[in-house]
């Protein structure tokens, strides 16, 4: 008989980071950890570190983000569409308080 382990390191809630996935018992999202390892070159080790997780927690992670890759991409590309408007609005405004350019 074939026994199926459930991993129950990351979950949705509503009521936590408006229901992105999570790392349990953290309000570390999923895609922030994967950005930083995939756009800032961290490796595993780093990202535990950086985020104070355990080295199963940070694997829990990237095995979802690879498990469900296009919705976490097109998650990703969202908010970095949504930053870089809100950057060139307080661009506009006066209000970025260091220097960019749009």
């Amino acid at each position: 008989m074939i026994t199926i382990h459930h991993i129950d390191t990351i979950i949705s809630d509503p009521q936590i980071r408006g229901g992105q996935p999570v790392i349990a018992d953290t309000h570390v999202r999923v895609s922030d950890l994967v950005a930083s390892h995939i756009y800032r070159g961290l490796s595993p080790e780093e990202l535990a570190v950086n985020f104070s997780l355990d080295m199963g927690q940070v694997y829990a992670a990237l095995a979802y983000y690879y498990q469900h890759k296009s919705q976490l991409d097109d998650l990703m590309r969202q908010e970095a569409r949504a930053a870089e408007t809100l950057l060139a609005e307080f661009a506009i405004n006066g209000k970025l308080l260091c220097s960019a350019s749009f």
